[in-house]
């Protein structure tokens, strides 16, 4: 592999920051422009909600071929080609005039974000290994960022432009642009990942650390999901107008870019995170709790904490799924392994709390619900002693591949 000079790590570091903003703004910049969308195109609701959805299960179950891709191709090479399908599938909202054109580009936006979710952690790995919590910050800072920047510059873009195509499609160009500097700056990978076969994660999948990472990652992004769907229409329900209860999900996204940026840093003082870890459960505990009890008492800051909890627990667990192993590559495919059950999992409270409110009348309910969550992954988180990381994954690590 090449050697990058130390003078080139802000370079990279900026690199890092484009590909955790691509990540996101195609997904919350539908929301503002779904009636243009459905007016033009005839989808539904069920049509629209898909529009979302789709993504979301994809960038779970893509995680799990995304490092057998990265094997064959290298992270390197791999991320670029990811990135030029994020382009591609915006790219096809400029044109697309059908509800069946709209859903294909969702599949390759969902697929595009999930192969890199999926290796980009094992180049954050490799090229700053003493500065792997900074690295693993900015990523995941400017990935929450890009959610909140996606909501705002669609509307206005539709708006001054009077198409919602135009609105989503021109995030093609910020897609391909990234892919290129990708190509330019990062190093080349020397060969494919050995630990990153479609072998060696069938033996991840028999590790029970695996799967409490899963559990913990994506009742965490349970948590988030549920937010982004159901607070604002939450407080419309108490009264507040569309562009407060919005502006609400503003607050959220800003708490999550904030306190994803600042957690690793501070968690890298020592290797145990698990403190941080409690100290942003305790912040989404608070949160929810606030919302199920007294959702008018300070809800901006409720938001903001909320928020904050969430962003931080999201940096600081893919942090730890890092942490597990030295090697790039193994951590890498534990990181993706995490993000793909989690995300599969996160998938499901938003449709539970739309349930619940069905039954109940409200979102109280659903709110007691996450909280219940956040409680548990505050047990499960116990079990993530940096002491016996090496004893939880010692047999995926050693698992050979088809090669040997």
């Amino acid at each position: 592999m090449e050697q990058t000079r130390s003078g080139d790590r802000p370079l990279l570091l900026g690199l890092v920051a484009l590909v955790g903003l691509a990540l996101r703004p195609f997904l919350t910049g539908l929301g503002p422009v779904a009636p243009k969308v459905a007016a033009t195109t005839g989808l539904g609701m069920q049509g629209l909600a898909l529009l979302t959805l789709l993504p979301v299960l994809l960038m779970g179950a893509g995680a799990f071929f995304g490092p057998a891709l990265q094997a064959r191709l290298g992270a390197r090479r791999a991320t670029v080609a990811a990135l030029l399908v994020l382009a591609a599938g915006s790219a096809l909202r400029l044109v697309a005039g059908s509800g069946t054109q709209m859903l294909g580009s969702a599949l390759l936006l969902g697929l595009g974000a999930a192969v890199v979710q999926a290796v980009f952690p094992t180049i954050i790995k490799r090229e700053f290994p003493r500065r792997i919590s900074l690295a693993m910050g900015v990523y995941a800072s400017m990935m929450m960022g890009g959610g909140a920047f996606g909501a705002q510059v669609a509307p206005l873009i539709a708006e001054a432009s009077g198409s919602w195509r135009l609105a989503l499609g021109w995030l093609a160009l910020p897609a391909a642009l990234t892919a290129w500097l990708v190509a330019r700056v990062l190093p080349r990978d020397a060969r494919p990942a050995r630990a990153a076969t479609a072998a060696g994660l069938l033996g991840w999948l028999r590790l029970p650390r695996v799967w409490l990472l899963m559990a913990c990652f994506g009742l965490i992004n349970g948590g988030y999901s549920s937010s982004v769907a159901w607070l604002s229409p939450a407080f419309r329900e108490l009264g507040w107008t569309a562009g407060a209860s919005g502006g609400l999900l503003a607050v959220l996204a800003v708490g999550q870019a904030v306190a994803a940026l600042l957690m690793p840093v501070l968690a890298g003082r020592r290797p145990d995170r698990r403190p941080w870890l409690w100290a942003c459960l305790a912040a989404q505990a608070l949160g929810f709790l606030l919302l199920a009890v007294q959702p008018l008492a300070a809800p901006w800051a409720t938001a903001f904490l909320l928020g904050a909890g969430l962003g931080g627990c999201f940096s600081l667990m893919m942090l730890v799924a890092l942490d597990h192993l030295p090697d790039p590559a193994g951590a890498g495919a534990l990181a993706a392994l995490m993000q793909g059950g989690g995300f599969l999992l996160a998938a499901v409270p938003p449709w539970i709390l739309a349930l619940l409110h069905e039954a109940r009348g409200g979102f109280a309910a659903g709110w007691q619900l996450l909280l219940a969550a956040v409680l548990l992954v505050g047990l499960l988180v116990l079990r993530l002693d940096p002491r016996g990381y090496g004893t939880a994954t010692a047999m995926g690590a050693a698992r050979p591949t088809p090669a040997e």
